[in-house]
């Protein structure tokens, strides 16, 4: 028998290995931004096209490279950040593994071009799947540019599964974010397409909040300052009224290394508990300074992940010093009692009056009735029901009172609420127990799914528009839903790269808070993103009939509660709702016997 194991290609391994490090031009952006800060970059400048599908350019003014090391940055783990294994613990870099330029070069046209200080000329390589195409000299400043061109074009297949522009871009803007964000002291710009999305000057930390989030963050944030012999936090957190129904504005960073820990983050929303309502999410920016000895990040090739030595004390300090910033401003003083307040009283001497107080008396006419024209002002009357108006008709003797009559087989419909959760009505086989919520709910949401494919969804105006301001991604993503909240009744335009004005809201809102229903809507959609229309359309209405229905625990009339009960069972699926849950449960007359018995 043949033997079967052999040694892949260096060109398949390379494209292999590269699956795990670039999944998207998102990645690239990342791996080349984070190249550019660890060579001491002030200024970084991202090109991208068609979403970095056709181009991404990163130039910075770093160190650079000489010759050879141009050369041999394309080759598998070569790296200038590490030269042993003691190294990993002392890790300060972004970049450490030196997989990502091999990664590229594996599945992208790219050109460097480079030049250190010191040189007088820099050298130009292109490198096409992992072969060197051509090496030259070139005039140009020091630093680095990386041009990737045609990502995956030797690996079809991933291209293929890539999703649409504008989807791909969100997540660019969404790294770029991430590296900027804890770089504040460095300028970056960032081009689509030939347009100018940022232009971030150096400055300090908040005002880089503000650059990429919008100038309204001014007043939403609270400074997070704790320092330990182990551990150091620094950052922002969002006041808990400016909590948002998204999860976008989140940040960790460890050593202004961008990472996720669900552990960490429960230490944030323990912190505003009972402070926030319970579909809303706290907003935060920080970094978090450990010993490199008390962190892995050699855990993922996106290093995204890391170890703590001692996670449980990095959680206690994290909820302390998010603690201590929020009681900070709940309990800042209102006045400035540093100044000589004059409130209107002389409080060195107090008046007495040597008079006694009298109590006014306003002499009253128990019998008197504003509602009749003849009065007797000084007899009360003596019939109580005259005195109120009502009319009294007494019976001739002999006369028969009508009495209302019903026919034996005749029954009157009753609704009655109990608990003003539930609608309680009998039908012929028994007793009939509806939840008002799931049951509008259900009306609701093929409702607005009908109006969504019929274009027919009713709009009130405005008569003050309102601003709805948003980062970059989530104004990307409210672009794309346009289109079907235009159907329900929205109408919004757009006033800036990020700012909405919404001029018109659905007519079921009935006073209710558009910005707060359009913020659910975000939310869900980034969690069941999808590119198809119909799920789209499906998470829409499902969103806005859930915002919308009527809650339990609110009182109904029985006119009310008669409509609601006869719209349910117009319904083409009245038994559950769009979640799946029963709407009502029917007691059956053999059932109740049953119980009794």
């Amino acid at each position: 028998m043949l033997d079967v194991i052999k040694l892949l290609p260096d060109s398949v391994a390379n494209q292999i290995a590269a699956g795990e490090v670039i999944q998207r031009p998102a990645s690239a952006v990342k791996e080349l931004m984070e190249n550019a800060l660890d060579a001491g970059a002030t200024q970084i400048d991202l090109v991208v096209k068609d979403a970095g599908k056709a181009l991404i350019m990163v130039t910075d003014n770093g160190c650079g490279m000489s010759e050879t090391d141009a050369r041999l940055c394309f080759e598998r783990h070569a790296t200038s950040k590490i030269s042993k294994a003691e190294d990993l613990f002392t890790i300060r870099t972004m970049g450490f593994r030196g997989e990502a330029l091999a990664s590229i070069a594996a599945i992208a046209q790219v050109e460097l071009k480079t030049r250190r200080q010191e040189d007088e000329v820099g050298v130009k390589i292109v490198n096409e799947g992992s072969v060197v195409k051509e090496q030259t000299l070139v005039p140009m400043a020091p630093g680095t540019t990386f041009s990737v061109k045609n990502l995956f074009f030797n690996v079809p297949a991933r291209r293929n599964f890539l999703k649409s522009p504008a989807a791909e871009l969100r997540h660019i803007v969404e790294e770029f974010t991430r590296v900027t964000l804890m770089n504040p002291e460095i300028g970056f710009t960032f081009t689509s397409d030939g347009k100018e999305l940022y232009h971030l000057y150096p400055g300090n930390l908040k005002q880089r909040i503000m650059g990429l989030f919008g100038n309204n963050y001014d007043g939403k944030l609270l400074a997070v300052n704790q320092d330990t012999d182990r551990v150091s936090i620094h950052g922002y957190i969002v006041k808990a009224e400016f909590a948002k129904k998204t999860r976008g504005e989140q940040y960790f960073f460890v050593n202004k290394r961008f990472i996720k820990h669900p552990y960490l983050h429960h230490a944030i929303e323990n912190a505003f508990l009972e402070m926030i309502p319970k579909d809303s999410f706290p907003g935060y920016f920080l970094n978090i300074e450990v010993d490199p000895a008390d962190i892995d990040v050699n855990i993922h090739p996106t290093k995204t992940e890391v170890n703590f030595l001692d996670v449980k004390l990095v959680y206690a300090i994290l909820h302390a010093a998010v603690r201590k910033a929020i009681g900070q401003n709940n309990l800042s003083p209102m006045i400035d009692f540093d100044e000589p307040t004059n409130l209107g009283f002389d409080f060195g001497e107090v008046v007495r009056s040597s008079n006694p107080i009298i109590q006014p008396n306003v002499p009253v006419n128990p019998s008197y009735n504003p509602f009749r024209q003849h009065q007797e002002h000084s007899r009360p009357s003596e019939d109580w029901r005259q005195l109120y108006g009502e009319r009294v008709d007494q019976p001739v003797a002999g006369e028969e009172i009508p009495m209302e009559t019903t026919q034996p087989n005749e029954q009157k419909s009753h609704y009655i609420q109990l608990n003003q959760s539930y609608i309680v009505t009998t039908v012929k086989s028994g007793l009939l127990v509806i939840d008002q919520h799931l049951a509008h709910y259900r009306i609701l949401f093929e409702k607005f799914l009908k109006e969504l494919e019929t274009n027919n969804g009713h709009s009130q105006q405005e008569l003050f528009p309102q601003p709805f301001t948003l980062n970059a991604n989530d104004a990307s993503l409210l672009r794309e839903l346009l289109p079907e909240l235009e159907r329900v009744g929205f109408a919004m335009e757009q006033v800036n790269p990020t700012t909405f004005m919404i001029n018109g809201t659905p007519a079921d809102l009935s006073g209710g808070d558009p910005i707060s229903l359009l913020e659910k809507m975000l939310d869900n959609y980034k969690i069941n993103r999808t590119d198809l229309q119909l799920d789209r359309k499906l998470g829409i209405a499902k969103t806005m009939a859930a915002q919308l229905s009527v809650k339990t625990s609110t009182p109904l009339s029985e006119t009310e509660m008669q409509n609601l009960v006869d719209q349910l069972f117009g319904c083409s699926v009245a038994e559950t709702a769009p979640d799946g849950k029963k709407v009502y449960v029917l007691l059956t007359l053999d059932e109740i016997a049953q119980k009794l018995n």
